[in-house]
């Protein structure tokens, strides 16, 4: 009864769980070769990617392919959000890297493409991330110190929890306006209605640092500080186990 399938894709391990009782399988596979796909355009660690090309001057913007110029114009829209918090130009970094909202665009994607095909309780877990439908699902968000142990559990019937932090491959997250990592928060957690959102949203307040609780509070938010100290929103409450 149902499908469960997970594949290293885009640096991380991507599973996709299905609980209706027939799983559409063509459907998992196309959303697996999608989700490849994006890693091929938009990796800035595969020299022949799209975005590599453009960071090499090899591309013009114009002749990239339309998602990625969609996608950079949804980051600049993140960033005037932001106060560019949230910066895929990292001109501090290198270069052009929109791997902030990439991997949760991504997620987001291959979902609605699996819930056309008719799953219902859906659940993708991308590094940490999730994105469901057709709960409750309760959702584990681990302690920044103690990976074994979780900071704590939410219950969802559909949306997104996205996490930031020193969590999957270390503090890659910096505030894109000094080049370093922000001081005084181990990790922020976002609820949303989609992940794209709730990843970019998550990143942004993670870079903030000591401002990123009060930027926060109309969110849907966690804030671990580094003192150990758990900020939640109103709006956060609601979903705790």
């Amino acid at each position: 009864m149902g499908e469960r399938c997970t594949q290293h894709v885009m640096g991380t391990a991507v599973t996709v769980e299905i609980r209706d009782r027939v799983a559409p399988r063509r459907a998992l596979e196309r959303a697996f070769d999608w989700l490849r796909w994006v890693d091929r355009t938009f990796s800035t660690y595969d020299a022949e990617s799209e975005v590599s090309r453009l960071n090499a001057g090899d591309l013009a913007l114009a002749d990239a392919h339309p998602l990625v110029r969609r996608v950079l114009e949804r980051c600049e829209v993140l960033r005037a959000g932001t106060h560019g918090y949230f910066d895929a130009s990292a001109p501090l970094r290198g270069g052009l890297d929109p791997s902030g909202l990439v991997k949760g665009w991504a997620v987001d994607v291959a979902f609605a493409g699996l819930r056309r095909a008719g799953a219902r309780r859906l659940c993708i877990e991308a590094g940490g991330d999730v994105r469901v439908a057709g709960g409750p699902w309760r959702i584990g968000i681990r302690n920044p110190r103690r990976r074994e142990h979780l900071a704590a559990v939410v219950v969802l019937r559909s949306g997104a929890v996205a996490t930031s932090g020193a969590y999957e491959r270390g503090p890659h997250v910096v505030d894109p306006h000094t080049g370093r990592p922000p001081a005084g928060t181990l990790s922020v957690t976002m609820i949303d209605r989609t992940l794209a959102q709730a990843d970019a949203h998550a990143t942004a307040a993670f870079a903030m640092g000591p401002r990123g609780p009060a930027w926060s509070a109309r969110l849907t938010a966690m804030t671990i500080l580094a003192d150990d100290e758990v900020l939640l929103t109103p709006t956060f409450l609601r979903y705790r186990a």
